[in-house]
């Protein structure tokens, strides 16, 4: 359905590609997996025709290619009908045909689990229902060729599995599929085949997918790069809270506490007050007032409340500290926050230089700026949601040990994430919600990604 040779893309004096050779055929999904920055959203790119190669080739055949991209393009102010249908709505005559769009929306959106109405604007949705939003309206332009750029990394696991579903049953349909994922678990249950990327360059091209397993693909995307196995921090529940939220539940210095729970079971909310995005008593005004007692809040949508995207790496990591906190006087020393990013840029691994655009960094980099941003101003409290959302294995374990050792440095971290294994990892004790209430509590020792499945959906720990 689509055979690309030999594609090479240049940025400035960066290859981004070099001579990939990838194909898609009929009724197969062949995934596409590397580390930030390795070139996988070029290809995407050049694949979907948002760019042009500077060399090599791009054929297909059927009815076109429909991608999903991680950057979600979703128009917040036009309803979810007007987003599902932006470019050709159906029609009755000269007028746009409500009732039309209704019925070809239905079996769509109840095949996908989405269930919200049709009149609602898109930008009241959760981030996991816009996702969906821009999969379903993917689906009924009823492509031959189906590209998704991450399209699990804001949703939940029973989203997941909705989708895999889905999947499953476009390729029994004869729909060829490119999935783009760092959930590499994931991607070896659902692909046929797999291409890695490292370093712009395939080292491993359409291998099958049960020729290779998890070892096999993260050494390939990895190359030499030795990933440090974490190191779990030794917590004491010794001396007062640092956090108190409300009557809630408590976080001492040094703790990461987890809140979980299936979409609108309140914990989220819980996050949006404390970093002043929804007034609560005791809570923070504003972002800014939060901002300036010392919280820290690295949010799911980046492109949203993270970064600014027209803006230089530099810019970015000195916004929190000098236009949030109010740190450095009145005038921007250009030279002493540049130095700074440099620091953070190796610190972190950025790929990309003090003077790049945001914009033009991978999904997984610019996350990696938002952190940064955070580490500049040495916040008094972290609240995390969702902080690894589209980075690859090994940045997130590195990613992970930050979080770890500014927990070892006494901070008390609150952290939400839509992927139960990092729970798992990361905290001390996850607190369970449903509809706004903490259900059940479980210790560093009772925690699994079973046992919190469990007890979201039951409402009890067993």
């Amino acid at each position: 359905m689509l055979r690309a040779h030999g594609l090479t893309r240049y940025y400035g004096g960066v290859t981004a590609l070099s001579e990939v050779d990838i194909s898609l055929a009929p009724g197969e999904v062949h995934a596409v997996v590397g580390e930030n920055g390795a070139g996988k959203s070029t290809l995407v790119k050049i694949l979907s025709g948002v760019l042009r190669p500077d060399a090599g080739s791009v054929s297909s055949s059927g009815r076109g290619v429909a991608l999903v991209a991680q950057e979600l393009t979703v128009f917040p102010d036009l309803t979810v009908a007007e987003n599902l249908f932006p470019l050709d709505p159906p029609r009755r005559g000269p007028l746009v045909s409500r009732r039309r769009m209704a019925l070809l929306a239905a079996p769509v959106l109840a095949e996908l689990g989405l269930d919200v109405p049709l009149g609602v604007r898109a930008g009241s949705l959760s981030l996991a229902d816009q996702q969906l939003l821009e999969i379903g309206r993917a689906l009924l332009r009823e492509p031959s060729v189906l590209i998704l750029d991450e399209p699990t990394s804001a949703l939940p696991a029973d989203a997941v599995e909705r989708l895999m579903g889905v999947l499953r049953r476009l390729v029994a349909r004869g729909v060829a599929v490119l999935y783009v994922s760092h959930f590499l678990e994931e991607v070896l249950r659902i692909a046929s085949r797999v291409t890695v990327l490292r370093d712009g360059r395939a080292v491993l091209a359409g291998v099958d997918a049960e020729s290779v397993d998890l070892d096999a693909v993260v050494t390939a995307m990895l190359g030499d790069r030795v990933v440090a196995p974490p190191i779990r921090r030794q917590f004491s529940h010794e001396g007062p809270p640092a956090l108190v939220v409300g009557d809630l539940f408590s976080v001492a210095p040094g703790e990461i506490v987890g809140l979980a729970g299936l979409q609108g079971a309140g914990h989220l909310e819980v996050l949006a007050a404390l970093s002043g995005r929804a007034r609560r008593p005791g809570t923070p005004r504003s972002p800014r007032a939060a901002v300036r007692a010392g919280v820290a809040f690295v949010p799911s949508d980046r492109k949203r409340y993270g970064l600014m995207l027209d803006q230089p790496v530099w810019r970015n990591t000195s916004a929190a500290a000098w236009l949030g906190a109010g740190r450095g006087g009145w005038w921007q020393h250009r030279r002493a926050h540049v130095s700074s990013a440099r620091g953070l840029i190796n610190r972190l691994r950025i790929r990309g230089g003090p003077y790049d655009l945001v914009s033009t960094l991978s999904g997984g980099n610019q996350q990696k700026v938002v952190f940064a941003k955070w580490l500049e101003a040495d916040p008094r409290v972290l609240v995390l949601d969702d902080p690894t959302r589209g980075v690859d294995v090994g940045a997130r374990a590195e990613m992970h040990a930050v979080i770890d050792s500014l927990a070892a440095a006494g901070k008390p971290v609150v952290l939400a994430s839509t992927d139960l294994a990092e729970l798992c990892e990361l905290c001390d004790r996850v607190l369970v919600f449903q509809r706004g209430r903490v259900v059940a509590r479980l210790t560093r020792s009772e925690l699994s990604e079973q046992a919190l499945s469990v007890a979201m959906n039951a409402g009890f720990a067993r």
